[in-house]
């Protein structure tokens, strides 16, 4: 139920009343240009750019960007991830949630417009199917042909091209996985592994059955982003318009024509903004779930408002209240809280990843007995140090023990880890039975790095022994 600070999203779409099991449409966008166009084309390279560079990028004569599953380790340049910092990727999940939130709730589904993958990958096909069978009217015409060496090649050269694509696609995602240069080279002499051949032939499929025929049916069907964002929505939320108010009632004229005598409104009903809607609808019916703001329509009314020297902005980025007349209101207070705590959020993940010590001590007590009574009388405890070595460089730590005093530690002063290393080693503590002033003692294990005194991890373990 609608309240009234919110707008509640259309479904339009009389042609399926009543059969939700109908095939599909297939839908033959127009190509265009235009300002938003030009923008969504700066950002689908980047976007493509960024994924397809990334893990070609060195650091330290190693891959930049590798999720090593093997080794249990996630190297991110400088970073070195274990599996015990997954909290990390948690937090920076949490953090994408909450900033989709609030750009969703400012500007409206820009995302899916301008970056979402399934957007950038279905706009690259598109292009693809452009240069190959040609814009709308040629596509439309050669579908409907039968099957000709003509009609075939074109279909071969453009199925070829989105194959290459989805492949090249598939091996970048698992370079992510498997250090890419090692990968090109098994693959270029025919020996790949079973695994990494099993996920490249996986998501060659997926992105060729997602970005080269599903398409728009992703964005409706099967991205749950479309299902809520009418709870995000508000009047105030920047979305994709249609002035009604100025369009109607539409009809075609001559440009010569005068709209006023015609009683006509600036809306020559050219559905040239259907006809560059990715998803095929009609923006003119109102804000629908299928719309997903990639401002089209925009750039394709402007033109012709262009050619019938109307003003532009008949179809334009506004908000309800701004069509309406009434007072815009860009800070809100849900607005505000979700900044707030995408702020506050940023600044402590960014402060807790600068701080963070890249060594790790895990103590584990000699779980076969509590103590042991040597032959000399005294008291030993056995302990089992892990020292995790995030750095990228070899290590030397020194271990101290504190908490008891004339405690007596088998201990070697200085270690040495590679980089990387998990370094396991099997130490014991010992005291005399005068010594011991109670039965279970706080014991303290201290690692420091002999060359950056900043890296110093303490963690305490307990002491027992038969005495109260």
């Amino acid at each position: 139920m609608s309240t009234p600070d919110k707008i509640a999203v259309k479904e339009i779409n009389p042609q399926d009343s009543g059969d939700l099991y109908k095939k599909r449409e297939k839908i033959y966008q127009r190509h265009l240009s235009g300002f938003f166009q030009n923008i969504r084309i700066v950002t689908i390279w980047i976007t493509l750019g960024v994924y397809f560079l990334g893990p070609w990028l060195s650091w330290d004569s190693r891959q930049a960007v590798l999720f090593d599953l093997p080794e249990r380790k996630f190297y991110i340049f400088w970073f070195t991830f274990w599996p015990q910092d997954f909290l990390y990727l948690s937090w920076l999940l949490i953090i994408a949630a909450f900033a989709l939130f609030f750009f969703t709730v400012l500007a409206g589904r820009v995302w899916c417009g301008y970056t979402c993958p399934q957007t950038v990958w279905t706009t690259f096909f598109m292009w693809i199917e452009h240069i190959t069978e040609g814009d709308r009217h040629q596509r439309i015409k050669l579908d409907a042909q039968p099957m000709s060496t003509k009609k075939f090649v074109k279909k071969f050269m453009k199925h070829s091209l989105w194959l290459a694509l989805s492949f090249w696609t598939a091996f970048t995602f698992v370079g992510y996985f498997a250090p890419v240069r090692e990968l090109w080279f098994d693959l270029f002499y025919l020996n790949v592994s079973g695994w990494a051949l099993f996920w490249m032939f996986f998501f060659t499929v997926a992105t060729y059955t997602n970005a080269g025929w599903l398409r728009e049916q992703v964005c409706m069907y099967m991205c749950p982003y479309a299902r809520f964002q009418s709870v995000m929505f508000d009047r105030d939320t920047l979305i994709v318009t249609y002035d009604e108010a100025r369009g109607e009632p539409r009809g075609a004229r001559k440009k010569t024509a005068n709209p006023d005598e015609m009683g006509l409104g600036s809306c020559i009903n050219c559905q040239m903004c259907v006809q560059v809607c990715p998803t095929g609808i009609d923006i003119r019916n109102g804000l629908q779930y299928e719309c997903i703001g990639c401002a089209a329509c925009i750039d394709a009314c402007d033109s012709i408002m262009d050619q019938m020297n109307y003003p532009r902005g008949l179809i334009k980025y506004s908000t309800e209240n701004a069509i309406e007349g009434k007072p815009i209101h860009i800070l809100r207070p849900r607005l505000i809280g979700y900044g707030v705590v995408l702020g506050l959020m940023i600044i402590t993940f960014l402060s807790t990843v600068y701080s963070r010590v890249p060594l790790e001590l895990d103590i584990i007590r000699d779980r076969n007995a509590l103590y042991r009574e040597t032959w000399q009388g005294t008291v030993e405890n056995t302990y089992t140090l892990k020292i995790m070595n995030k750095t990228q460089a070899a290590q030397d730590y020194h271990i101290d023990v504190s908490g008891l005093d004339n405690i007596i530690p088998h201990i070697p002063k200085e270690v040495s880890t590679l980089a990387g290393e998990l370094l396991t080693l099997v130490v014991t503590l010992e005291m005399k039975p005068e010594d011991i002033k109670q039965r279970n003692s706080t014991v303290y294990f201290t690692v420091k790095s002999a060359s950056d005194p900043s890296q110093e991890v303490t963690e305490e373990s307990r002491f027992l022994s038969p005495r109260n």
